[in-house]
């Protein structure tokens, strides 16, 4: 990849993850967190398979469709089964806007990707360096410091978050977005709220609801069924290829 080329990939893929994070949680202090995650989780599927489908030819096939209509299907049960939601328009409006700057990242990583030239390690440190920069002005205004009573504890759970959930997830994310389709990534994305149902069950002790059960199978089959698209998919291209 030419070097200015590389360098506006960069760039265009952290001002993405600054608008996908930063709407996401204005979003959610505007409507709430349900319909925040909804809305901008369930936005995504249907941006990057209209862009993928636009920009780079790809398409779902219906098997991919059925999976697509069975993943939101079961995050609409899971995350909003379970109580009263308020919606508001600006609150939609930037979660759309969230679901747009996800939607943007992951269509430009895997355009490059599909001629070997997005680096998961190079994508990762750039993208959050822009970010920074974005956010960097909004963090001096509100105190880059938090105040608490226990800095020690404070210290150590940034390091974790900075680290784990952050820097090595978004390096996973940005080596399978440039290998997997764009579409086939988006789904599997929205197991982030079937991990954070397992996890509130099991350490946090929250109660496992039908909502919370039925949309996290409804959510992992289609995860599964898009695994074996995949699969079928790739062994077929292998035997078409000619031998030698």
């Amino acid at each position: 990849m030419p070097v200015g080329r590389g360098l506006l990939y960069l760039i265009v893929a952290g001002l993405g993850l600054a608008m996908f994070q930063t709407a996401y949680f204005a979003a959610v202090s505007a409507t709430g967190l349900a319909v925040a995650t909804v809305v901008t989780l369930g936005a995504g599927p249907v941006l990057i398979a209209l862009g993928a489908r636009l920009t780079m030819g790809e398409r779902l096939g219906r098997a991919g469709l059925m999976a697509v209509a069975g993943a939101l299907t079961g995050f609409g049960v899971l995350v909003l089964g379970g109580g009263d939601t308020t919606v508001r328009p600006w609150g939609v409006a930037l979660a759309l806007l969230s679901a747009a700057g996800y939607s943007a990242m992951t269509l430009l990583t895997r355009y490059w990707g599909r001629d070997g030239g997005a680096d998961a390690s190079r994508t990762t440190v750039w993208a959050f360096a822009v970010t920074t920069l974005c956010l960097l002005p909004f963090a001096l205004v509100e105190g880059l410091v938090p105040h608490t009573a226990e800095p020690a504890r404070l210290l150590w759970l940034v390091a974790y978050i900075a680290a784990v959930p952050t820097a090595l997830a978004y390096a996973l994310y940005f080596a399978g977005a440039a290998v997997v389709r764009s579409a086939t990534v988006s789904v599997i994305m929205l197991l982030e709220p079937v991990s954070a149902a397992v996890l509130a069950v099991a350490l946090l002790g929250e109660r496992l609801t039908t909502a919370t059960l039925t949309g996290t199978l409804l959510m992992l089959g289609a995860v599964a069924g898009l695994a074996v698209t995949e699969a079928r998919g790739a062994r077929a291209v292998r035997e078409e290829r000619p031998l030698g």
